[in-house]
């Protein structure tokens, strides 16, 4: 009888994976706010998604295109997307679930096992945004990892990071405070004005597309102090502090006055308020900006391997007074979520797709300009002796830089096919059940000490890889992961944010380059102005609140564990 059932079931799979061949093409939209391409998703991602699935995924990103205002256009047309990856935070996937725009998923949930594995954390968003029975939206970044753990692996999401091979030249000068970098990149510049091409290489390079309630690379060194955003609130991870952005001690204003301060001296790029992310990854891959506030920006951008063997790179600095914050690891996710649009015409096999993301194989295949989660097993890396290893092939890709792919996988180049979702389904540092190591591939060999740049730092710092510096120095200030979603705020208080951001953002930019420390100042006077007889303190009220019952919430999880 036995022999019997595994027969029909065996008919069953021939029958279903026939009828999936037959399927016919489709073009997929994919609202993805965390996205920086907006467009076709093309190279080898792409069509191994399309063989795979029979799926054409179009990007729409907001980030690449009128931010805020392209999500109200589609949500107020009733369709955000086939495939919606949005926030919870600040009642957006409240709103969205609400108003209709996304699908129930519990009909699929057979069809979705690995994403299935998270049924807690899908639950908790569900309780946390307030929506109905159901599955709506799948949390992104989950883990096994407890709150009180940093959420990293090898680098922290922020912190200082030089071109470290410069650094070195000019004797390694002693870095007090974030104030000090300005004369090291001014000395870093003049040894190096140049790039190898010609251009001019600048100390900082800045862009607009993250800009939120804030200038977003103005709020990036508030980071290296433990401080992160809560809307106009700068809120310390420990508890301690909650400061409005724009009060004379805010570490908000110290950055627009380092960047001010890098203009004056011919460190920051000119470019800045007109370029995007893309053309400012450009400049970092061509050597011609010093400093980095990320290590997905500088390292992964510069560090190619080639670079690194001729003895240039960036790397962490060592800023005396910096307490870098870590945002915690979150058994329960990021709010950061993905579902499938109301609209959706084949919602089954989009839900097959979205599966396969928490797959380890789809989390392996969706490196990106901001992962590194390894990229296709037996073509980046293979196991050997028990343990994940990248091939020639993956080590040009992944450490050089770039590399062309097989015509198996549809030629052309890896660093162009990559995946453009830019969406994490699990932590980077989590364990592939089928290695028994973290999918990023940087924690299956420790720095090696043979490349200059890495042997000059580790001598430097005494200490094999930036986390472990920063914990061994105290230097790092852990945000435990919570369950806590930022609430749907009142009408009201939307309204006058909507204006003070506007002020805000804009006016830091015109604070940034102004030309003298007079104007600078007018400019702050007249955004404070502006903004106070636009409900700012009204907003900034609320946003207090909301800090205080994040750090309640942080406060009990660091308590529990």
């Amino acid at each position: 009888m036995q022999g019997k059932w595994q027969v029909l079931l065996l008919l069953l799979l021939l029958l279903t994976t026939g009828c999936r061949q037959d399927e016919e093409l489709i073009t997929v939209d994919v609202f993805a706010y965390q996205a920086n391409y907006q467009g076709i998703q093309g190279g080898w991602f792409g069509k191994y998604v399309e063989d795979k699935f029979k799926i054409r995924l179009n990007i729409i990103a907001p980030n690449v295109s009128s931010g805020e205002n392209l999500y109200q256009t589609r949500f107020a047309s009733g369709n955000l997307g086939d495939i919606v990856m949005i926030g919870a935070d600040h009642g957006q996937l409240e709103k969205a679930v609400k108003a209709g725009l996304l699908l129930d998923m519990t009909p699929y949930k057979d069809l979705m096992p690995h994403a299935m594995q998270y049924k807690a954390a899908i639950e908790n968003i569900r309780v946390a945004s307030n929506i109905a029975e159901g599955i709506y939206a799948i949390p992104s970044e989950v883990t096994a990892y407890p709150p009180t753990e940093p959420s990293e692996g090898v680098e922290p999401t922020y912190g200082p990071y030089l071109r470290w091979d410069l650094y070195a030249k000019i004797g390694y000068p002693k870095l007090e405070t974030l104030e000090s970098l300005l004369p090291v990149l001014k000395q870093m510049q003049e040894e190096n004005p140049l790039t190898p091409t010609g251009e001019k290489t600048y100390g900082f390079s800045l862009f607009s597309d993250w800009d939120g309630d804030l200038m977003v690379l103005a709020k990036q060194p508030c980071c290296f102090y433990g401080y992160d955003e809560v809307g106009f609130v700068l809120s310390r991870a420990d508890g301690t502090s909650d400061i409005s952005a724009i009060a004379d001690d805010s570490p908000y204003l110290r950055a627009l006055r380092l960047y001010f301060e890098a203009n004056q001296l011919g460190l920051l790029d000119p470019e800045s308020r007109t370029q995007n992310w893309e053309t400012v990854w450009r400049k970092y891959a061509e050597g011609r900006i010093l400093f980095s506030p990320w290590p997905f920006l500088g390292q992964d951008a510069y560090n190619t391997e080639a670079n690194l063997r001729a003895g240039r790179g960036f790397m962490l600095a060592p800023i005396e007074d910096m307490e870098i914050l870590s945002h915690g690891a979150a058994t329960t996710g990021t709010s950061y979520v993905v579902g499938i649009g109301s609209r959706a015409k084949d919602p089954e096999r989009l839900a097959r797709f979205i599966d396969w993301l928490y797959s380890p194989e789809g989390i392996t295949l969706s490196s990106s300009q901001t992962g590194n989660y390894g990229g296709p097993e037996g073509l980046t890396w293979e196991m050997v002796d028990g343990r994940p290893q990248l091939t020639d092939f993956g080590r040009r890709a992944l450490l050089q830089g770039d590399a062309v792919m097989p015509e198996s996988w549809g030629g052309g180049s890896w660093k162009d096919g990559i995946s453009q979702l830019n969406f994490k389904a699990v932590l980077e540092k989590e364990i592939n059940p089928n290695t028994g190591y973290p999918y990023d591939f940087r924690h299956w060999e420790p720095y090696d000490a043979s490349i200059p740049v890495y042997q000059s730092w580790q001598e430097r710092m005494q200490a094999q890889s930036s986390m472990e510096y920063l914990r061994r120095e105290g230097k790092l200030l852990i945000a435990p992961g919570t369950d806590y979603v930022i609430p749907a705020e009142p009408t009201t208080i939307s309204q006058y944010r909507a204006v003070c951001k506007d002020v805000i953002v804009s006016y830091s930019w015109k604070m940034v380059f102004a030309q003298d420390a007079q104007e600078f100042e007018r400019l702050l006077r007249e955004m404070r102005e502006i903004v106070t007889a636009s409900g700012f303190d009204e907003v900034l009220a609320y946003d207090l609140k909301i800090a205080k019952e994040l750090n309640a919430a942080r406060g009990q999880a660091r308590a529990e564990h």
